[in-house]
C-alpha cells in the first residue's frame, strides 16, 4: 500500500489546489502530479481535472474520497499497532478536551486501566476542531470534546455536560459585573451562543480567552470577573481569590465522546466511555 499516493490524494481534495498541496506535504509540484498520476493508473480513471479556474475533482475522485479516508484510517491504526507491539495486547489513543483534561485526566486514565489493564493508552488534551481531525485521519481512536463535527466517518454521542459558573475577584450581583473588567470566555461555539442569549451585554468585552487554565490565570493576574468550570469556581472561593456571582445563569456546556462508525460498539470504546461517564456525574 502507497500512503503516500492515498494522503497526497485527501489534501488536494481538500485544497483543490496542486500548489498548494505541494507546501502542505513539503514536496514538489511535480511530486503531488506523479503520486496523482500512479494513482489515477490504477484506477485507469482520472480522478481530476485541472483548468485556469483550479483543480476540481471527478466523479471518480468523488467516489474515491470515503474510500481513501477509511484507507488512511487503516494504515495508521495498523501503523500505530505494530510499532507499539510488545506485552500489551493492544493501544489505544486518546484525546480529551483541555477543561475537561484539567479535572478529569487522571481519574478516567486509572480508571481506564482497572478496566483494560493489558491495553497501552496514550493521551492527550486538545480542542475539538483539532481532534475531530485527527480522528478522521486516523491519529485518535476515541475523543472526549465539546463540539462535533459530524463528520461522515465518525460516530458522536452526548455522555453528559459540563457547568460553567461566573465568579468574580470582587463580592457582586450580576449587575455590578462591568464589560470592562469582564474577562470573555469561550470555550466553544455552543457556549458562545448560550453566553450571547443570556448575557448579551458582556459579549463584547476587550479579553477573552478559550481554555479555563487560562481564564483562572487571567483572574488571579488581573482581577475581574469570569466563567470557569464549578470546581475551579469552587477551588477559588474556597481560598478566597474570588467569590460566585450568585444571581448569574449557569452555562452548560455538552460533552460528547466520538469515535470512527466502524468501532463505535467495540468492546474496548465502550469501556473507555463508560469509564468517563461515571465521572461526569460530579462536573
Amino acid at each position: 500500500m502507497q500512503v503516500e499516493l492515498i494522503e497526497t490524494f485527501l489534501d488536494l481534495m481538500e485544497t483543490r489546489s496542486f500548489n498548494r498541496t505541494a507546501e502542505r506535504l513539503n514536496i514538489t509540484q511535480s511530486t503531488v502530479s506523479h503520486r496523482v498520476k500512479a494513482l489515477e493508473a490504477q484506477f485507469n480513471r482520472k480522478l481530476f481535472t485541472r483548468s485556469k479556474g483550479g483543480t476540481v475533482p471527478t466523479a471518480s475522485g468523488l467516489r474515491f474520497l470515503d474510500y481513501a479516508k477509511a484507507l488512511q484510517n487503516q494504515w495508521h491504526e495498523a501503523t500505530r499497532a505494530v510499532a507499539s507491539a510488545g506485552a500489551f495486547e493492544r493501544s489505544m489513543r486518546l484525546g480529551i478536551q483541555h477543561d475537561l483534561a484539567e479535572s478529569l485526566a487522571g481519574d478516567w486514565l486509572a480508571a481506564i486501566r482497572r478496566e483494560l489493564p493489558q491495553t497501552e493508552i496514550y493521551m492527550e488534551a486538545d480542542y475539538s476542531n483539532q481532534m475531530n481531525r485527527d480522528l478522521a485521519a486516523g491519529e485518535l481512536d476515541l475523543a472526549i470534546l465539546y463540539t462535533p463535527h459530524y463528520l461522515p466517518d465518525l460516530h458522536y454521542e452526548r455522555i453528559g455536560e459540563l457547568h460553567y459558573i461566573l465568579v468574580s475577584t470582587q463580592p457582586c450581583d450580576i449587575a455590578g459585573v462591568k464589560p470592562a473588567s469582564y474577562i470573555r470566555s469561550s470555550y466553544s461555539p455552543a457556549f458562545d451562543r448560550a453566553h450571547r442569549l443570556a448575557l448579551p451585554h458582556l459579549s463584547a468585552a476587550p479579553l477573552s480567552a478559550g481554555q479555563n487554565m487560562a481564564i483562572t490565570g487571567l483572574l488571579r493576574a488581573l482581577g475581574g470577573a469570569a466563567y470557569v468550570t464549578k470546581a475551579t469556581a469552587e477551588r477559588l472561593s474556597e481560598n478566597g481569590a474570588a467569590t460566585t456571582v450568585a444571581d448569574a445563569p449557569v452555562i452548560p456546556q455538552a460533552i460528547y465522546a466520538a469515535t470512527s462508525l466502524r468501532t463505535r460498539h467495540a468492546h474496548q470504546h465502550r469501556k473507555i466511555i463508560g469509564a468517563i461517564e461515571g465521572l461526569l456525574f460530579d462536573l
